[in-house]
């Protein structure tokens, strides 16, 4: 008998080592190519470049170091390129990091066009991505994708945050200069309806090719109209463009004003305090925001030269909202990490409370800024003053409204 309890102690000891020798190389296997591969596809050549770019690469590498340089013990490796705000080239990339470069998620990708070709591709491998630098809402509500998450902002998040404001404050009549592409278009579709809902009338608008150079006769046209406000349904180099038009011309002082629905710190440093003040903007992310987004812009600065923009800090964030997925989910297969990006709450140095919904859409405070006084301001990129924190059932398209077939099954 007591033969046999031995015999019996040493085939369960025997058992126990053999499946930890199985279990173990299982484990250690969780992470396809034994580690994870970060790639930054955003625009390093053309008019969101100052507002993404090296900027952020940078980002996303703080993120990862940050984060301490690993993940369930295997390293995080960083990858970058420029995709010169073209679709073609941003598809060709991202299939290329995805199939033959074991890239594990895409961040940054700003421009519309360019996003939702990377979008569709993820969608076809069944590979993630995190926009953080494209603002069309359609990215997220028709054209939702379940391995596709839009994370900082979009053009119905805006619209609603400073347009209802704005027609509160009396600027009833509007009068679009909108940029001709997806993201315009959808901007100046997604601001006339809060306007309207409101009790706004919007009176025209028109259009202009991307990455102009000369706004002075869509400002000219704008300034016809004799509408109250002038709505900038574009961002970024237009947008900066669109304001110098109208100092040259000088339309803010004939009594209309005008409104950056998707703007960023560097516009309003770059136009000067004397031009920008008063001029209302939406931005997710501001480097002064509290004591977290202060001390990361100081770090910033200091390899950059400049303070982050809302694309920089939402690239951070994302990538560090990805990597908490892929520790929570014990692997990279993208099925289990976005089940666990979609769990895991919003909660980081810019939103304190938010999470990722099924249709992909990462809803979060909104914050509308308004650009400070010459005298007002403490320093070159002291440029804004924040006005009002939007909720995020409030500024953000509301579930029951989507048209995202995820939703709807």
């Amino acid at each position: 008998m007591k033969s046999f309890n031995n015999l019996k102690q040493l085939l369960s000891t025997t058992g126990l080592v053999a499946l930890t020798a199985v279990a173990g190389p299982a484990a250690a296997q969780e992470l396809s190519d034994n580690m994870v591969k970060i790639g930054v596809l955003t625009d390093m050549s053309s008019l969101y470049s100052d507002s993404t770019g090296a900027g952020s690469v940078l980002a996303a590498q703080m993120a990862i170091d940050d984060f301490g340089g690993q993940v369930l013990g295997r390293k995080i490796e960083l990858i970058s390129a420029d995709h010169q705000n073209k679709a073609d080239v941003a598809a060709f990339t991202a299939r290329n990091w995805w199939e033959t470069q074991k890239v594990d998620v895409i961040v940054d990708l700003p421009g519309s066009a360019p996003a939702e070709a990377v979008k569709e591709v993820g969608r076809e491998l069944k590979k993630i991505d995190f926009i953080t630098g494209a603002g069309s809402s359609a990215l997220s509500n028709k054209g939702c994708s379940p391995y596709s998450v839009h994370w900082n902002y979009d053009t119905y998040s805006n619209a609603n945050t400073i347009g209802p404001e704005l027609v509160k404050r009396g600027f009833k009549t509007w009068y679009f200069i909108t940029a001709d592409y997806s993201f315009g278009h959808q901007l100046q579709a997604d601001t006339t309806a809060a306007v309207e809902a409101a009790g706004g009338k919007v009176v025209g608008s028109v259009r202009h090719p991307a990455n102009s150079s000369d706004f002075s006769s869509f400002v000219a046209q704008a300034q016809a109209s004799g509408a109250k406000m002038i709505g900038l349904a574009n961002t970024g180099a237009d947008a900066l463009n669109s304001l110098k038009a109208m100092r040259e011309l000088g339309v803010l002082e004939t009594g209309q004003s005008v409104e950056v629905a998707v703007g960023d710190s560097n516009v309003y440093q770059a136009l000067g305090l004397d031009t920008a003040k008063g001029i209302l903007t939406v931005i997710a992310a501001y480097w002064d925001l509290n004591d977290e987004t202060r001390a990361f812009s100081k770090r910033f600065f200091e390899k950059q030269r400049m303070m982050p923009q809302q694309t920089h800090m939402g690239t951070y964030t994302a990538v560090q909202h990805y990597l908490q997925a892929v520790k929570a989910a014990g692997t990279d297969d993208a099925d289990k990490v976005m089940e666990a990006i979609r769990e895991i709450p919003i909660k980081n140095m810019l939103w304190k409370e938010g999470k990722v919904r099924i249709d992909g859409r990462a809803i979060h405070e909104m914050y509308l800024w308004e650009g400070k006084r010459p005298e007002e301001s403490k320093g070159e990129w002291d440029v804004l003053k924040l006005v009002a924190t939007v909720s995020a059932d409030k500024a953000f398209r509301p579930l029951e409204q989507s048209e995202c077939a995820l939703v709807r099954r």
